[in-house]
């Protein structure tokens, strides 16, 4: 008897797409495919429906038309949330009076999935000392920076989102940022990061433009 082993390829669908909020649509019709391995940018001034856009991928939001697939399974349909993801949305806030590896410690407490050494690791891959005993209160806007895209990115997921990640970051955080994002596509992670500045985007493999809602 011969078996055929399976592979399960990680895509992102989005099939006509808007959403609207009070009267207004902030995002229309958009119809996009992400692949696994590959890196998305999403391009385009503030307002533009970037943060929308993640946040409709990511289950934050559920579409006012339209659907969104996770490995052919539809969001709010078939699952509440994508099974296996990283996000990092707008300015990161954490709880004040913990460190950096209490925060992440008591987020992997959620789905048990990630150990103390690969917390460690995460804190260690983004700059940040692991055993640094200063509070949350304490961190600079790119110490909590940091700390955001370690969450991100401890449970190794196949979907990363990143929202302006080099936000309040000095060159060597963006240079950190940069290798990191290269190493979690190469793990074949399906990775999206929305930002206002080409700069940001200049290690994608592919940009998306969105103005006033729409994909251009």
């Amino acid at each position: 008897m011969f078996y055929k082993e399976v592979f399960k390829i990680n895509t992102i669908h989005l099939n006509d797409v808007s959403k609207r909020i009070k009267k207004e649509y902030v995002l229309r019709n958009i119809n996009l495919t992400f692949n696994e391995g590959c890196i998305y940018g999403l391009h385009g001034i503030n307002g533009s429906g970037k943060t929308m856009l993640l946040r409709a991928i990511s289950g934050l939001i559920k579409p006012t038309e339209g659907t969104v697939s996770i490995n052919e399974k539809i969001l709010h349909k078939d699952i509440d949330f994508p099974e296996s993801i990283g996000v990092l949305i707008e300015t990161p806030d954490f709880w004040r009076n913990y460190t950096a590896i209490e925060v992440l410690s008591s987020l992997g407490r959620i789905k048990k999935i990630v150990s103390e050494d690969d917390i460690i690791n995460a804190l260690n891959r983004v700059g940040l000392e692991p055993r640094d005993k200063r509070t949350i209160k304490k961190f600079s806007l790119g110490m909590k920076q940091r700390l955001g895209i370690a969450q991100a990115i401890m449970e190794k997921p196949k979907i990363l989102l990143l929202d302006e990640p080099t936000n309040a970051l000095d060159k060597s955080g963006i240079s950190l940022i940069e290798e990191i994002i290269k190493e979690e596509s190469s793990r074949g992670t399906i990775i999206i990061i929305a930002s206002h500045n080409t700069h940001d985007l200049s290690n994608c493999d592919s940009l998306i433009e969105i103005e006033n809602g729409y994909i251009i």
